[in-house]
């Protein structure tokens, strides 16, 4: 694998001081985004998206130490902890930490928990995460969740801000409507999903004020955000995911996360640079995207018999026909698959850090922006076919002009039933409720469910309640033949991963 050489801030970033930098011997050094925004503004935008790219890897890979941050106060002599310990609320430990701390850290690299089937892959049950956002110190109402995979994030995130954007225009719409007669209702729809309806009221005139009526909203917040990232479907952008993950998980404290302060009190500040998080961001959003072995097995990648494909092919024809893909849409449209970072579009970009700051003032900014076209641009699984030919099977499939995305969700929030409900509910969003989970690389991402409970894809489809209990009755109706082509079709959703990175 060939190296570029990011470009780093050299300042001193460590608040304690150190016989060596803290980034000596193999260690990435923080990542200067002015650095990045100069080869964006100087014409070099390409440089600019590979060294993040690159840097991003580094980042992912690298198995922080005591001196750049990693870990955190928990108390009692710890910087780990595989449990929340909101009982330890001394000066400076586990439950005074700021922003809350809703469980860890637990780790000192991505790649530690993020690793099957290859990094940056999924976790088995052990990589689980417990937390208690409540911070009720009670066992009882912890919360677990299963390690996803982080292959192709900018996928997601570009579909979920194109539907934000065909809400957001049938909004101004009901607006336009309901000042001029009084009051407008409007049924919500982005991408052939429906998101329940929107009714505004007129209360005053000249100016117009409106008062919306959200009760009727379908598995979307009133801000109609569509939110990809989280098992409840809790963040919008890819960054801000990122960012209380490495202060969840790593205790590593981004600066636009706490400014200069010490919030996790480790005696460690600056832990992640504004470009460290671009550089996340960036190389998460061009990850190699999951494929089929049917797509391999056409490319020569892969052995597969005409039974095989037969059985593949019958499982999602049935996958249709017993509402799963009413969910688990198989494949939506991009409009425009360029990604960017920062993004473009309102609800996706910090209009305020949540350190305060001002994100301009650190360099963030549209004019700088790093973007990515996801039908070309992934470094990775560029593939040398036995024709001699190369094969980017990284990218975003383009068909008539158009990219086509296989995501297998809906972006909505579905209540899944009593049996798969967390013990509390602490955001509100409800104990069972939880957003259709991609099945994009299903087949490779095992365990399965938010808490990794299911140890087959047949369990899992048996353990769907609430609004997918008509869905499992369908399965269960099945003939077991029938079953085990759905289940062969899931398994057929794979990651892939060449080894071989052009980069």
């Amino acid at each position: 694998m060939s190296r570029l050489y990011p470009l780093f801030a050299t300042a001193g970033l460590c608040a304690v001081t150190l016989a060596t930098p803290p980034w000596a011997e193999d260690a990435p050094p923080p990542v200067d985004q002015f650095a990045l925004n100069a080869l964006v503004l100087s014409g070099q935008s390409e440089d600019a998206f590979l060294q993040a790219f690159e840097a991003g890897d580094e980042l992912t890979e690298f198995s922080f130490d005591a001196n750049r941050g990693v870990g955190a106060n928990v108390g009692e002599g710890h910087r780990f902890a595989r449990v929340p310990r909101a009982d330890l609320a001394g000066y400076g430990e586990w439950a005074q930490h700021f922003p809350t701390r809703e469980g860890g850290p637990n780790a000192t690299s991505c790649i530690a928990c993020h690793a099957a089937p290859a990094p940056n892959g999924a976790g088995d049950v052990a990589m689980n995460v417990v937390v208690d956002p409540g911070h009720t110190g009670d066992p009882a109402l912890f919360l677990e969740r299963n390690t996803p995979a982080l292959f192709a994030l900018g996928i997601p995130q570009r579909l979920a801000e194109e539907m934000t954007l065909e809400l957001a225009t049938q909004r101004l719409s009901t607006e336009a409507e309901a000042c001029a007669k009084g009051i407008a209702t409007t049924a919500l729809n982005a991408k052939g999903v429906a998101f329940g309806s929107l009714t505004l009221h007129r209360r005053a005139e000249n100016p117009c004020k409106l008062q919306p009526d959200s009760s009727q909203l379908s598995g979307i917040d009133a801000d109609l955000i569509v939110k990809p990232f989280g098992w409840k479907g809790s963040h919008a952008s890819l960054r801000g995911f990122t960012r209380d993950a490495a202060h969840n998980e790593l205790g590593m404290q981004a600066v636009e996360l706490v400014g200069d302060q010490d919030g996790d009190f480790d005696g460690v500040t600056d832990e992640l640079t504004v470009g460290d998080l671009t550089a996340l961001t960036i190389y998460m959003a061009a990850l190699e995207r999951p494929v089929s072995t049917i797509e391999l097995a056409n490319l020569g990648l892969q052995e597969m018999s005409e039974a095989q494909r037969r059985r593949i092919t019958r499982g999602e024809v049935l996958f249709a026909l017993t509402d799963c893909s009413s969910c688990h849409i198989p494949q939506m449209t991009l409009n425009d698959p360029t990604f960017s970072e920062p993004s473009r579009v309102t609800g996706y970009v910090d209009a305020t850090l949540p350190s305060g700051a001002d994100p301009a003032a650190l360099g963030l900014t549209g004019d700088s922006a790093i973007h990515v076209d996801l039908t070309q641009d992934q470094p990775n699984n560029q593939i040398k076919l036995a024709n001699g030919a190369t094969h980017h099977l990284g990218a975003v499939e383009r068909r008539n002009g158009q990219a086509i995305a296989r995501w297998f969700t809906d972006f909505k929030r579905h209540d899944m039933g009593a049996a798969l409900a967390d013990p509390a509910d602490p955001t509100g969003l409800g104990a069972a409720t939880f957003m259709t989970r991609s099945l994009a690389g299903v087949g490779s991402t095992g365990p399965w469910l938010h808490d990794g409970r299911a140890t087959t894809l047949d369990e899992a489809i048996r353990l769907h309640g609430g609004a997918a209990a008509d869905s499992r009755s369908q399965y269960l109706n099945l003939s077991q033949q029938a079953q085990q082509a759905i289940v062969a079709f899931l398994e057929a959703q794979v990651i892939y991963t060449s080894g071989e990175e052009d980069h």
